[in-house]
């Protein structure tokens, strides 16, 4: 006869798994928004004038990455309509997913690592040159993605750059702009200023530049996340910085070397991801809310009068939730966030979670759909079932 105990054991391997999931969003070449592994899905939210009424539309489609990683990162090659996903399988985290926006098609690319570790990283894509610069273990790595919009037969590998002249315990903030790094928050810098790693010619500049406000002050120096603002045509000259007690959001142009201020996110979230578009910044949160704030390049007035307001397609489409835990099998909806030629938050200082919702250890159809349903009528009927013959073993 079995014992209690034993009834016990079975019925907790009978408890769904529950995955931690952290979907991303991401401009395509249009500015239409897409958001990625909400519960399973794939979503187009539009043009930023069509944000706030109607309901996204599913793009979810065979061949795109299981989004299971401990934080998966997307970003935008805009000459080719492609985005870019880092850490999407957890079986090959190296891997590079590759979504055609023109095609509707997912493709994968072999990637060869070394020394690179994709599990902890910050990294942002140059716009003109399509290579990833990356920040792993305080070394600087670069992965030349050429023209690639689907990927080929042979990998491609990341390459060493350089020691970089951080202490080990620097936890990068990068942002992109003029095909330049700037590291925020070094450590002996002096407050709102940056260092610059010159990409076209693979140096740090020997100085940190200034990037004061009107005032005169500066920008904190604390850890927090950036996002580029493009361009219709050439390279970023502007990118958001925002501290993770999100106060404030600081814009930094690299053009006049100077700072303004828009308001702060509503939602302070120090595990928040950022996008951007020529005339938005967008902020996925770690309950998987997305919401954006209007952003006009040059416009003093419009931008310090500009509101966060909640992408209510998106919400309509795939509603967030308090929890932070969703699971769906093998088309799940885990993966991480930083988008465009943003700065990528991978392995510091933690890896968010976004999706929401248990749904426990289900499997997707062809469709992504959620299996999560399934598995909870499946876990209630053997919980009965075991917990009346505890009853009648008593």
């Amino acid at each position: 006869m079995l014992s209690v105990p034993t009834l016990v054991s079975l019925l907790l391997l009978a408890v769904p798994r529950v995955a931690r999931a952290s979907p991303c969003v991401a401009f395509d070449a249009n500015f239409n928004l897409l958001a990625f592994g909400f519960d399973g899905k794939d979503w187009n939210a539009g043009q930023q004038d069509s944000w706030t009424s109607g309901s996204a539309t599913d793009i979810t489609t065979d061949g795109r990455p299981p989004f299971d990683g401990t934080s998966t990162t997307c970003y935008l090659a805009q000459f080719f309509n492609a985005i870019y996903f880092i850490n999407a399988d957890k079986s090959k985290p190296s891997d590079v997913h590759i979504y055609d926006a023109d095609a509707k098609a997912w493709s994968t690319q072999a990637v060869e690592a070394g020394k690179f570790d994709p599990l902890n990283f910050n990294a942002i894509l140059d716009h003109d040159t399509n290579v990833f610069y990356a920040l792993s273990h305080n070394e600087l790595y670069f992965l030349n993605m050429g023209d690639l919009k689907t990927s080929n037969q042979t990998a491609i590998e990341w390459n060493d750059v350089q020691q970089s002249p951080y202490p080990a315990d620097y936890q990068p903030v990068m942002g992109l702009a003029q095909n330049h790094v700037h590291f925020l928050n070094v450590p002996g810098a002096p407050a709102g200023s940056a260092d610059i790693f010159v990409i076209h010619y693979s140096f740090f500049q020997p100085q940190p530049q200034a990037y004061p406000l009107p005032d005169g002050s500066a920008i904190p120096s604390t850890h927090g996340q950036t996002a580029s603002f493009f361009q219709t045509q050439g390279v970023q000259q502007e990118f958001a910085f925002i501290p993770d007690d999100g106060a404030l959001t600081y814009v930094i142009n690299v053009e006049t070397n100077t700072t303004k201020t828009i308001a702060g996110p509503t939602t302070k979230d120090a595990k928040a991801q950022y996008a951007a578009s020529i005339t938005a910044l967008v902020q996925l949160d770690s309950n998987g809310a997305v919401s954006f704030i209007p952003y006009k390049q040059g416009d003093d007035s419009a931008n310090s009068a500009a509101k966060w307001s909640a992408v209510s397609k998106l919400a309509v489409a795939a509603p967030a939730s308090g929890s932070s835990g969703a699971a769906s099998g093998t088309s799940g909806a885990a993966s991480g966030s930083a988008t465009g030629s943003a700065a990528a938050k991978s392995g510091a200082p933690a890896a968010p979670s976004r999706s929401a919702g248990a749904a426990g250890a289900s499997t997707t159809g062809a469709d992504g759909s959620n299996g999560a349903m399934t598995n909870a009528v499946s876990f209630g009927a053997v919980a009965g079932a075991l917990l009346a013959l505890v009853a009648a073993l008593q």
